[in-house]
Parts: C-alpha cells; structure tokens; sequence
C-alpha cells in the first residue's frame, strides 16, 4: 500500500476533527463520550483498512438484512454481537471479578419474559425431547449467607438443537422460573444441554460461512439470577467433555462455569423419587454466588 501523501492525510484528519467537533454541544457528557469515541474509532477503522466503497456498500447490505430478518422472535443484531465477542466483551467489563462470585457470560437471543413458574422439584422440559437432567444448587451472597427467595430462571434447547421461539407452532418448553427456598436452594428438572448451531440461515451465518468458522455452540443451560440488593447474574452451565468447549460461537465458556454431568443408566434411583422408566438421565450442581448489586443498578 503507498504512503498516504501530506495532503491526503491532512484531509482525512480535517474530517474526523469536524465530525467529533459536531457533537460538542451535546448536553449529555457521557452521549458526547460515547459518540466522540465511536467517531474516532469508526474513522480509524476505515483509514487504516483504507475501505473500499463497495465494500462500505456491502457494509450497509449486511446491516439492512440483519434488521430485516429480525422480528419478535429473532434477533440478528445480538447474534451478530456474539459472534464478533462483543457480548462477551461488554459483559466482562460490566462484571468485573468480585471475590467468589460466580461468573457471567453471554445472554442469548432466545430469553422470553412470559416463561412458565415452576416449583422447586418441577421440570421445565414440558414434553421437550431429551435426556432428563436433575439441577441443583444453592444460592447465596459473597458472605455465603443463603439467599431465600431469589428468582431463578432456566432455558434451554431440546435434544434436536432448537429453542421452543424456533419452532412455528407457538409451543413453550425447554424454559422456566422458580424461587429459592428459605435455605437459598434450588432443584428442578430440565434436559441434559447439547451443542446446537446459532442461527445460521440469515446474514450473520452467511459472515461465518465466509470466514470458515463453524456455527456450534458448546452444550449449555442458560441460567439468569435476581435477587434484592445483589447483581442479576447471566449465566451458563456448560458440560465438560463436550466437543465445543474450545471453539464455543460466541466466545461464551468459562472454566469455572463447565461442570461434570453425572450419567445414570435406566433404573438409578433419582433424588426426588422420579419415576422415569427405561430412560438414562444425568445431575450436576451448580452453587451460585451473587455479588452486591452496584449503586446503578435499578432494582
């Protein structure tokens, strides 16, 4: 690539100053920060690729499709943030180590609101195909005093690698809620996680076809925990072995949320007296940890 001459550096230059210089007067300071910085990165970002209009053009292309292919069930811009470790990134700088809390990771585009209330035992499968998987644990704060009452809530994908917002048919399983009891416990039944491809079939899997990087997630159950006056968790239990740990889509595993899930034949007794018949099923624990809920966070 030739050296840029004085001139044409100097024009560059002028520009990035006139544009960051344009949001001078905004009255928020922390909107000026963020629309300053994005100038200055954005324009560095395009001198130093020197970006080509057709491929600026094929930029603007890319985008349009990820908003036309989102709707209420879908949504290509945080899948498009996962797969550039961007969610990863925002969550590591917003949950900074504390102690031993237990760590975040990526949120995903398939949480509802409207999920199902489930007691403490119940099963969020609701006919989901699957191996049975039994989950437990305790809830608590950094001092490991129990958290009672903390809100708990659980999806997942079935044993053919969908979420129930996948399918057409408006069913609602493989998620749930449900409360800590008064000693901060919690179990419930759900489905052993399998690896499954995000979304692959619009623009963001047309991105990770043309740089040769696969679609699959590493087996996970998503696990989100609020609690009065402590941090909302997000989070995942991922299953050790599994093939995708290392090349996870969206950069989301961390080691201390892999766990060992135990295998059990047919006939093995389950905790709460399940009767499940010829089917094998698996356990794993997971202990969560919340940390105190910063000053700005609105409860």
């Amino acid at each position: 690539m030739a050296e840029l001459t004085s001139e044409q550096r100097e024009v560059e230059e002028s520009l990035v100053y006139r544009v960051v210089a344009s949001f001078g007067e905004t009255p928020d300071p922390r909107l000026r920060q963020l629309m300053q910085t994005l100038v200055r990165h954005l324009h560095g970002f395009i001198r130093d690729v020197r970006l080509t209009e057709q491929e600026w053009d094929a930029a603007i292309k890319f985008l349009t499709d990820c908003g036309d292919i989102t709707d209420e069930r879908r949504q290509e811009f945080i899948l498009l943030s996962d797969v550039l470790g961007a969610s990863m990134q925002t969550i590591a700088v917003n949950n900074e180590a504390h102690a031993n809390t237990t760590e975040a990771t990526v949120f995903g585009p398939f949480f509802v609101d409207d999920a199902p209330h489930i007691p403490i035992g119940g099963d969020i499968a609701a006919g989901a195909a699957g191996e049975p998987c039994w989950v437990e644990g305790t809830v608590t704060d950094i001092s490991g005093n129990p958290v009672a009452g903390a809100r708990i809530d659980v999806w997942e994908a079935d044993a053919d690698g969908y979420y129930d917002v996948q399918y057409p048919d408006g069913r609602v399983a493989g998620r749930g809620y449900l409360f800590s009891d008064e000693h901060g416990a919690y179990r419930f039944w759900c489905l052993t996680p399998v690896p499954y491809p995000v979304p692959h079939d619009g623009p963001v899997g047309a991105l990770l076809a043309a740089v040769q990087r696969s679609p699959m997630r590493a087996a996970h159950l998503h696990v989100m925990v609020t609690a009065e006056g402590l941090r909302t968790l997000v989070t995942h239990i991922f299953v050790a072995g599994d093939e995708y740990i290392d090349r996870d889509a969206v950069f989301g595993v961390k080691d201390s949320l892999i766990k060992e899930f135990d295998r059990r034949p047919p006939g093995v007794p389950t905790p709460d007296g399940r009767d499940l018949g010829d089917l094998p099923w698996s356990s794993v624990r997971l202990g969560i940890v919340l940390a105190p809920a910063p000053p700005h966070e609105d409860r």
